[in-house]
């Protein structure tokens, strides 16, 4: 760390986080399962801010950062998790079930390492309506008068943040699952290890996706636009916790395969509803300015749709525009004009409609205990029809 930052040096400020949905938030809270999991997370954020402070007072703001960026998230990672372990056999007097929301809280500080650095690498200003943490350690670094470049600072701050989050999850799961039977502790690390393989792997076919020529080959296009979805956010949105709620029950491998049927099609339209909100959500809603992602030139299964469909004209805006980091307001609203005009809006809309359906009909067949597969199933809902 750089010489002249102190335990009482300000905190990258990040403001409020934005309202959940009400569907979605009730859904969390059912079982104690947001109080479980926020618990085990004030409890990783002490442990880290004991074990940061043994080291040097300077790291305090790494573990302010990290408070902040958790204390916005949905927890339905830890939600799927937990109503699995319901649905494969779990019930809420075993002593498993502090097992099972302290895997929930690695789910969330995993996800919060990969937020870390993939706001890094998309360079991105703003997360859940708060400055990003690169941008807010700049800030920090400025409004401090320190030497150097902020920016370059307020990069490395959060690159490594993403490690320190990362470690943390580990530790949370390591932890929880020193008591438990071997075969248990042994096929929940090996879904967490995949889901972490997977997602890794997934940013790197982003980042490749993006360098590669585009729109030649349309169908080829949508393809690894699919793959990347599935890969980076589909399996660790969704498909992963379910598993690893099914392997704390004491599931099988064959149980926790089969939990792919659901989870998978869940996952992936979880973030082609994303997607749509990159485009058309309201920014007071998702915490991220409109048409950010049109700026970044994200190549989603929506663009490529447009693409398909685009008139010669249409055609050249989408490819001249998509990925200008000037574009004004004026601007996104004529692309987003024709991702209305050309169909793919609606077209996407129906393929996260048939990717809900599909996994509706996957928790109708699987033998599941109750309440946990109603519960999957109205999270599904709440997971892809929501606005932020």
């Amino acid at each position: 760390m750089p010489n002249g930052t102190t335990a009482s040096s300000p905190s990258p400020s990040t403001g409020p986080a934005p309202v959940e949905t009400e569907g979605a938030a009730a859904l969390v809270d059912r079982e104690g399962v947001r109080a479980g999991v926020d618990e085990a997370l004030r409890a990783a954020c002490s442990s880290m801010a004991d074990e940061l402070a043994a080291t040097h007072p300077d790291g305090d703001p790494l573990v302010r950062a990290t408070e902040e960026l958790l204390a916005g998230g949905k927890r339905l990672r830890a939600a799927f998790c937990y109503w699995s372990w319901r649905a494969h056999g779990g019930e809420p007097g075993d002593a498993r079930r502090d097992v099972v929301l302290r895997a929930g809280a690695a789910l969330e500080l995993f996800q919060a390492a990969a937020l870390f650095h993939d706001d890094v690498m998309d360079a991105s200003d703003t997360r859940r309506g708060r400055p990003t943490a690169h941008r807010a350690f700049a800030a920090l670094h400025r409004a401090a008068g320190w030497s150097g470049d902020p920016d370059r600072y307020g990069e490395n701050a959060a690159i490594l943040l993403g490690d320190l989050t990362l470690i943390a999850s580990h530790r949370e799961l390591g932890d929880a699952l020193a008591d438990v039977p071997a075969d248990v502790a042994t096929r929940a690390r090996g879904v967490f290890g995949r889901m972490q393989t997977e997602v890794t792997v997934g940013q790197y076919l982003d980042v490749h996706a993006q360098v590669l020529p585009w729109g030649e080959d349309l169908d080829a296009d949508e393809e690894r636009s699919r793959a990347v979805v599935r890969s980076k956010s589909a399996r660790y949105s969704v498909e992963h916790p379910v598993a690893l709620g099914a392997a704390l029950a004491g599931a099988d491998d064959a149980a926790i395969a089969a939990t792919s049927a659901f989870g998978l099609p869940v996952g992936e339209a979880f973030q082609l509803r994303d997607d749509v909100l990159g485009v058309f959500g309201d920014a007071r809603v998702t915490g991220k300015p409109a048409g950010d992602d049109l700026r970044e030139g994200k190549r989603t299964v929506l663009a490529v749709r447009a693409l398909r469909a685009a008139s010669p004209t249409e055609r050249d805006l989408l490819l001249s525009r998509l990925g200008d980091p000037h574009l004004d307001e004026d601007a996104v609203a004529r692309l987003r004009e024709v991702l209305v005009r050309t169909g793919a809006l609606r077209s996407v809309e129906g393929l996260i409609d048939d990717l809900t359906e599909r996994a509706s009909a996957a928790i109708g067949t699987a033998r599941l205990a109750e309440p946990g597969a109603t519960m999957l199933g109205m999270l599904a809902r709440a997971a892809v029809e929501r606005a932020a």
